[in-house]
């Protein structure tokens, strides 16, 4: 059984993969067996989770670029293409909210900033690493990380084109699921909750009576660990998950719940 859960041999591309969550899932990915590609705009974050990354034992490729800016992301894509060979799993990470803002007060630069984050970017990564395992005959995983902000809206808190911009993730994954299922692509979300990731941990420091009342509202009682999104990744990244497509797996310790 353990076997269908390796990933040797493997190329996997982790975007926003310096730090936070994505981190944590390179860095299971590549324990897993798998070679591991990440980005990020924070070059000395990058060379860091990149030593820490080869001390698996594998290949290692990082590339800083901002996911906000398109042209650039699809050079990366471009890039890492070449430089991999091929990719065989892509995990769609980067993201984020960054403004706390009223409806009524967000500006639409703002607005189109959080969607080229949370969304544009994951359908030029989609796009470019998925289009290229349909012309290359693999059969690959596409994981697209969203959020519970794209079931509920969240309490307390402004910039609400992050809870808009994850529910359309979820939705891309579905869509795009059902389209590339005839090609042997898997394509899945996750779904965190609270993490203590360095913006939460900025987030509590500037609202901390939001996180304070988030915390409690959740079943388990505490905050998930990043590396607890680890083990999800690998299992939607392996043959474990080869009949699982279209899905979003929620992690948030039971907030969902009620």
């Amino acid at each position: 059984m353990l076997e269908r859960f390796k990933l040797d041999g493997k190329r996997a591309l982790v975007t926003g993969g310096s730090r936070g969550l994505g981190r944590e899932i390179a860095l299971a990915l590549a324990e897993a067996g798998a070679d591991v590609a990440i980005t990020g705009r924070d070059e000395e974050s990058l060379e860091a989770t990149a030593k820490d990354l080869k001390s698996h034992g594998v290949r290692v490729w990082s590339h800083q670029a901002d996911a906000t800016d398109s042209e650039e992301t699809e050079r990366m894509c471009e890039t890492l293409l070449e430089e991999t060979g091929g990719i065989d799993i892509l995990i769609n990470n980067t993201g984020g909210r960054l403004v706390n803002v009223p409806v009524e007060e967000q500006t639409l630069e703002d607005w189109n900033r959080i969607m080229d984050l949370n969304l544009t970017s994951t359908f030029l990564c989609t796009k470019a690493i998925g289009g290229a395992m349909i012309t290359q005959g693999r059969k690959g995983r596409v994981i697209n990380v969203a959020s519970i902000s794209g079931m509920i809206a969240n309490r307390g808190i402004g910039g609400r084109s992050y809870e808009t911009a994850k529910a359309a993730v979820i939705q891309f994954t579905k869509a795009t699921a059902a389209d590339w299922a005839p090609h042997g692509i898997t394509v899945n979300a996750i779904c965190p909750g609270g993490f203590m990731t360095e913006p939460n941990q900025r987030w509590a420091s500037e609202n901390p009576d939001v996180i304070v009342e988030f915390e409690s509202a959740i079943p388990m009682g505490k905050f998930g660990e990043p590396e607890d999104l680890g083990p999800l990744a690998v299992y939607l990244a392996s043959d474990a998950s080869r009949y699982m497509t279209g899905a979003s797996l929620v992690i948030d310790g039971g907030y969902t719940l009620w």
